[in-house]
């Protein structure tokens, strides 16, 4: 029989093991912009103001749960004009056919007019319209929008078929912003590209839009 005292520092060693294999190594020069310990270089932006805490925790192996609510975005420090961001997201295994989200770059400003998000462009992770692009809250890019089936706001779509992973597994999104530029691609397929964005340069977030999701390996490289 396991002595309860070695049983649970077992438990913990398991733990620790299983947060180093879930975190892949920041390549050389880059930031990790979520350290996979704590919400450290975040802030939450929401109307009315809520407590970060409140919405999102980080878990035993190194991963960020969000609760998704009250809608927001969470904001990272620092403004980026030239960078890939690397970073990794997983619907639960249950999770309802509308469930939302999308990474936000080059934010320019706050939410406007008392409206939710700030003008940015979205890289859009919707369940099912993974590597869509749409400009918000003023925000614009050069290529032309269409409205896609279903969806309410227009924005460009993405070109290639749905790369997403199954509910429950995790998905990888590699955006390359320069000059101005967008490149996303989705679990290694390219699927979008836009040009002449304004703004081109600003802060990194991250959409709540009702829908709990979890995130972990958030990493920028610069480009400079």
């Amino acid at each position: 029989m396991i002595h309860p005292q070695f049983r649970a520092q077992l438990c913990l060693a398991i733990l620790a093991i299983a947060a180093t294999t879930l975190r892949a190594a920041a390549p050389a020069g880059s930031t990790e912009l979520f350290n996979g310990k704590d919400l450290s270089g975040w802030s939450l932006v929401t109307s009315p103001a809520a407590d970060i805490a409140a919405v999102c925790h980080v878990t035993a192996d190194g991963v960020m749960a969000v609760a998704g609510k009250p809608i927001g975005y969470l904001l990272a420090d620092g403004t980026y004009k030239n960078y890939k961001l690397h970073a990794e997201w997983r619907w639960p295994a249950d999770a309802a056919k509308s469930s939302n989200s999308g990474f936000l770059v080059y934010i320019g400003s706050g939410p406007i007019g008392g409206k939710a998000w700030p003008m940015c462009i979205q890289v859009q992770t919707k369940l099912t319209r993974a590597g869509d692009l749409l400009p918000m809250a003023g925000a614009t890019f050069a290529e032309p929008l269409s409205t896609p089936p279903g969806a309410m706001t227009p924005q460009l779509n993405r070109r290639e078929a749905s790369s997403e992973k199954p509910l429950g597994q995790w998905n990888e999104c590699d955006i390359i912003c320069r000059d101005g530029g967008i490149e996303c691609t989705v679990n290694g397929v390219f699927q979008n590209k836009v040009t002449g964005c304004h703004p081109g340069v600003g802060q990194i977030g991250i959409q709540l839009e009702g829908t709990p999701y979890e995130l972990r390996n958030i990493v920028l490289t610069p480009l400079d």
